[in-house]
């Protein structure tokens, strides 16, 4: 379902900015005109509005461009179309009048964007930039709940899946169709998180239609912003056992034979995936795994002799609902670790070293 942007959003996204205006100490809200015609060579052009305000006594005019969101891609057209209004509007009124981007949600990169072009931006969760002859305001909150819960659906459920499949070939031009049959994705999945990946302008794309390719471009950018949602996302939960007689390589190995005579797909990750991909630590005492949530789970502790604990654990147990977990996994030393994005992130959710761990596995086996 594609969702309007209504006039009565707009206005309201007006009125919270002239909300945010007020507040700052000495300045004054003038007027406001919304939608503001601008006619030339026959052609009307609208202003979303105009506001004129004095800060200390000294005047000052913007002229306003609503938008619901805002992403790179999407603040380079909204910054041509704005400049293009204020030429027109000087050209054809005399009236001169500094851009103001309003939005419902702005990205970090599109705020980076605009602070560089030196164009005005307000974001309805509290964001205020304002530039113009003798005045500098520059206020930053948080991401609103609009811009945060749209970045945080680009981490969650089959979408992942997408993600890993591109961080797994990042040089590859992928197409939709392709691309969607290696990460088990439908089509309409791919489409959308290329979308929202060209928005932030982390995917080039060359092509057009079904011949269309897209290929990572700033695959670190991307990363840090999973990051930044993994690390402010609830801990998965854990399930804690104790295995006897077992020391840790052993038990990985069990944890192996006994999965491969059931054909159960599992993955190892955390501190000792890590240790694998690339050894830090002299010394690991548990493993983490990642494992079906169904009833697999009791047979493999059943075969372990595993008894469940609160304390005292020596194997860690993440019970996955997503194919994702196991997308990309590698083989390493007899056993199956989970894709090196996937335990980078697990990682980060850990305790202990888990985190310096972490920033050893980006750094030697990630490297971007």
């Amino acid at each position: 379902m594609t969702l309007i942007w209504k006039a009565k959003d707009e206005t309201e996204l007006i009125e919270h900015l002239q909300a945010a205006l007020m507040a700052l100490p000495a300045m004054s809200l003038v007027s406001t005109e919304q939608g503001v015609p601008i006619r030339k060579d026959h052609v009307i052009h609208e202003a979303d509005a105009v506001v004129k305000i004095t800060v200390n006594g000294e005047p000052h005019t913007f002229l306003i461009e609503a938008k619901k969101s805002l992403f790179p891609r999407d603040a380079r057209e909204a910054v041509w179309k704005v400049r293009k209004l204020q030429e027109l509007l000087l050209d054809t009124q005399g009236r001169e009048a500094v851009p103001l981007i309003a939005s419902g949600a702005i990205s970090d990169g599109a705020r980076e964007f605009l602070q560089n072009e030196g164009v005005s931006y307000f974001d309805d969760g509290g964001s205020l930039f304002l530039t113009d002859k003798g005045l500098f305001v520059l206020r930053d909150r948080p991401a609103s709940k609009g811009a945060t819960r749209t970045e945080r659906s680009l981490f969650t459920g089959r979408r992942t899946q997408v993600l890993l499949g591109l961080f797994q070939e990042p040089q590859t031009w992928h197409r939709v169709q392709e691309l969607s049959e290696r990460v088990f994705a439908s089509t309409a999945t791919v489409s959308q998180v290329f979308t929202e990946l060209q928005r932030r302008e982390w995917v080039s794309v060359r092509g057009s239609g079904p011949k269309k390719e897209r290929k990572l471009v700033r695959p670190s950018e991307l990363l840090d912003a999973w990051v930044k949602n993994v690390t402010a996302s609830q801990k998965p939960r854990l399930r804690r056992f104790y295995v006897p007689s077992l020391k840790a390589e052993e038990l990985m190995l069990k944890i192996n034979q006994i999965c491969e005579s059931k054909n159960i797909a599992y993955a190892i990750t955390g501190e000792w995936a890590a240790q694998l991909y690339s050894p830090f630590l002299s010394s690991i005492g548990q493993v983490r795994l990642r494992f079906p949530n169904d009833r697999h789970l009791s047979e493999l502790t059943s075969e372990l002799k595993a008894r469940e604990v609160n304390e005292g654990s020596n194997l860690a147990v993440i019970e996955s609902t997503s194919y994702g977990d196991f997308l990309f996994r590698e083989r390493v030393r007899e056993v199956w670790l989970a894709n090196k994005i996937v335990v980078y992130l697990d990682l980060l959710q850990g305790e202990g070293r888990a985190k310096e761990m972490a920033d050893h596995l980006r750094s030697e086996r990630i490297q971007f």
